[in-house]
């Protein structure tokens, strides 16, 4: 890898400060500028990690920015992609990176057609963990993934988030916030996924922000999207897994992945980080904690308050994308892996609308493995 891509970051909000301070950890990226609708808010993140300000407009027109980071809202992240792409400039959205399958087939058109890269989170499926988690599936070691099940279930937003009211609307909810970050693991892991049914609601119709420090602490906020989701996915594979997805549980005792193959078991970790520990049972049951191998992507790297070091890479799925622009492979966090995980999540939601089953409209590639050598390539040295 030898060329450098200037950086731009549109939206200043909370998950910003990731990407500022981990792109620089990639060889191949270098963040230049931040946007925001909100100029105050730019030049805060500006300023902190010493990049340009600038407004939207002016984002899309410099010239120094080869790549544009969409961190807007969900239901803004197709029109300001389509901005993006119409500038001239290759796009990487947060997920989901639309909000209908139709979107998504005409962002890859325009992409198309103006020879431009789009991606999307999440790329914590590159982490150390789910990687090893990838190549114990591959090596045949618990045998052919039959079956599974996936649990992201928590008490909601409303009680850390400043300012959590888009959570709860079309567009956010369990499925379509945490939901990327499992089925786009279990894309990588099983495959892509041939059709769905669901049941979903909501335990309360209205939720009371409960943030600490939060301006809006003490507002309701009315509910517009299920928060509890209940679904079944045949891959193509054959395997079948199901999901439960909830921000009405206090408390559970459900492992994040449990993949069930003809020779025995694999617990993956909360797909949301890029580390966690592994677990494998053979035939007989007995488990065994695997030792961690050594991947850059699962190191250690990220102070969280009040608690253990952690491994975060974001930014590793936008440095990928950037490298195939000469490699001529296929971005593993790229256009067709996010539409069939946005596909998967949309067909979730309205299965639990109509009480069907539904055929997805479209399917991907398994993403290639990324292994610890190749992990090192798109890191500084």
């Amino acid at each position: 890898m030898s060329k450098v891509y200037g950086v731009g970051i549109m939206g200043a909000g909370n998950i910003s400060t990731a990407y500022l301070k981990l792109a620089p950890l990639f060889r191949n990226l270098d963040v230049r500028a931040i946007a925001d609708i909100v100029p105050e808010a730019a030049k805060k993140q500006a300023d902190a990690f010493h990049v340009k300000a600038q407004t939207p407009e002016e984002l899309l027109k410099n010239s120094e920015i080869d790549v544009i980071v969409n961190l807007t809202v969900p239901a803004a992240h197709y029109a300001v992609s389509k901005d993006i792409v119409s500038a001239g400039k290759h796009a990487y959205s947060e997920k989901p990176f639309v909000l209908s399958v139709a979107d998504g087939k005409a962002l890859k058109k325009l992409a198309d057609e103006k020879g431009l890269k789009v991606g999307s989170a999440p790329d914590t499926f590159l982490g150390g963990v789910h990687q090893q988690a990838r190549q114990i599936i591959d090596s045949g070691k618990v045998g052919r993934i039959a079956s599974g099940t996936m649990h992201v279930l928590s008490r909601g937003m409303e009680h850390w988030h400043p300012n959590p009211d888009f959570f709860f609307q079309p567009g956010g909810g369990p499925i379509l916030d945490l939901g990327p970050y499992y089925i786009t693991d279990l894309i990588s892991l099983v495959g892509p996924i041939r059709r769905v049914t669901a049941f979903t609601g909501s335990a309360n119709a209205e939720r009371t922000i409960t943030t600490p420090d939060s301006p809006l602490r003490g507002t309701k906020i009315k509910v517009g999207t299920p928060t509890t989701i209940h679904a079944v996915l045949e891959f193509h594979s054959g395997a079948i897994i199901t999901l439960g997805a909830s921000w009405d549980v206090f408390s559970h005792g459900h492992h994040n992945i449990e993949l069930y193959g003809t020779e025995g078991s694999l617990y993956v970790p909360d797909p949301n980080f890029f580390s966690g520990d592994l677990v494998v049972a053979d035939k007989e049951g007995v488990k065994e904690t695997v030792a961690s191998w050594d991947h850059p992507l699962g190191q250690a790297n990220w102070e969280r308050p009040n608690g253990p070091a952690f491994a975060n890479y974001r930014a590793a799925g936008l440095a990928d994308m950037m490298d195939t622009i000469e490699t001529g492979k296929s971005a593993r966090c790229g256009l067709d892996v996010a539409l069939h995980a946005v596909d998967v999540m949309l067909s979730i939601l309205e299965a639990g609308e109509t009480g069907k089953v539904v055929t997805l409209s479209t399917t991907c590639e398994r993403p290639a493995a990324l292994g610890p050598d190749e992990a090192r390539l798109l890191l500084k040295a």
